[in-house]
């Protein structure tokens, strides 16, 4: 049964035809008008109030069938630096802030690239952000001496308080000392040479000054985990976890909830001891923040994050294979065609075609075109 999907065009997306979100709601619908320049951000598909999906053909929603939410997004400047809360915290904020926090949910993610994709996710390993501090005087002002001696001095059951009171330091740093250190910075860089401006992210640095001039949320790339990722890796972000999605296009599956805590590049409010409170120290390498997939059979890898409200099935069909059974799924699931034709219960779909399949259907595949390989994504409960 196929859906018909909303559209959000956030001024983060991509414009016109750049933007995979674009592409694919003009494949899937010839009426479907793209403006090149407007910013064609996320595809929605799920049941959340501002974006639920609908059965084509009897417009039902899909409220009673399923509870994650799945989107793909299109990226071209960096969302902003954010947390969101567990369960048990994110029923208290509702509690106490129902017109900031509103709904009692908790909202872990996973993201799985579709073209090369950057993100900053959780806290560096201590020596990284000890490096840091030690050679970015910059940073050493905004963070404060005394706190970074405290951190550079830690032993390792005291580094998450020492990082703790950092972070906090940094948060709250005036905002024109931030812009004057930040400005500092960028002038300091053209008198660098290759191998400093590389170890600093000197592009990096410069990309999120020009998107959000004197943001204090240009510090944090020294603070956290660079994390990169080509088609097909994942990175799953659980609660507590400092996040934020920078460039690239991928498929993102949550937990139907809006509580967001944020901490930098945005004009949004920043609840900065809401977020302190919350906010996990740990420190970790890049590469512990990527989910690895187990192989389901030879075509479908499913990628099952450590909560139960969700997991995602890549299934890849190589070129001249002419047919395919999805696996039973105890559970309604959602199917979006980023690549290829297929006819499926005698109707035909192809790239930006969305299905809804309910829980114990069979679905049998017939590839229509097989020179290509044929890419699809499945979204159902991690039971």
């Amino acid at each position: 049964m196929e859906l018909k999907c909303a559209i959000q065009t956030y001024n983060w997306g991509k414009h016109g035809m750049d933007s995979i979100v674009a592409t694919l709601m003009k494949s899937a619908n010839a009426d479907f008008v793209v403006d090149e320049q407007k910013t064609y951000a996320e595809l929605w598909m799920g049941i959340h109030e501002n974006g639920a999906s609908y059965l084509k053909d009897t417009d039902v929603s899909l409220q009673k069938y399923i509870q994650e939410n799945t989107k793909v997004l299109s990226i071209n400047k960096a969302l902003s630096i954010q947390v969101h809360p567990n369960k048990e915290k994110a029923k208290e904020l509702y509690e106490l802030y129902p017109n900031i926090y509103k709904d009692p949910n908790h909202k872990p993610e996973l993201a799985i690239a579709l073209t090369p994709f950057e993100a900053l996710c959780g806290f560096r390993p201590i020596n990284e952000i000890n490096d840091y501090l030690n050679n970015i005087p910059e940073l050493l002002s905004v963070i404060g001496e005394t706190n970074v001696r405290r951190l550079l001095q830690a032993t390792d059951s005291m580094i998450g308080d020492a990082l703790q009171q950092c972070f906090y330091s940094l948060m709250t740093c005036d905002s024109n000392e931030v812009t004057r250190q930040l400005k500092s910075l960028i002038d300091r860089l053209h008198n660098t040479d290759d191998s400093y401006r590389q170890w600093i992210k000197a592009n990096l640095l410069k990309r999120l000054y020009a998107d959000y001039p004197g943001d204090v949320g240009c510090f944090t790339i020294y603070l956290f985990n660079y994390v990169t990722m080509q088609p097909g890796e994942a990175i799953y972000i659980g609660p507590n976890i400092p996040h934020a999605y920078l460039s690239g296009d991928c498929i993102e599956c949550m937990a139907c909830s809006d509580n967001v805590i944020r901490a930098g590049l945005t004009p949004k409010p920043k609840d900065v001891p809401t977020l302190i409170q919350i906010m996990s120290f740990e420190c970790e390498s890049a590469s512990a923040k990527k989910i690895q997939p187990f192989r389901e059979d030879v075509f479908t890898e499913v990628f099952r994050p450590p909560v139960s409200d969700f997991a995602v099935a890549k299934i890849t069909l190589p070129p001249g294979r002419p047919s395919h059974n999805l696996k039973l799924r105890s559970s309604a699931s959602i199917l979006l065609i980023v690549s290829g034709k297929a006819e499926i219960s005698s109707k035909i779909f192809s790239r930006g075609s969305v299905l809804f399949i309910p829980a114990n259907e069979a679905v049998e595949i017939k590839v229509l075109c097989g020179c290509h390989p044929m890419l699809m994504f499945q979204a159902f409960p991690n039971l």
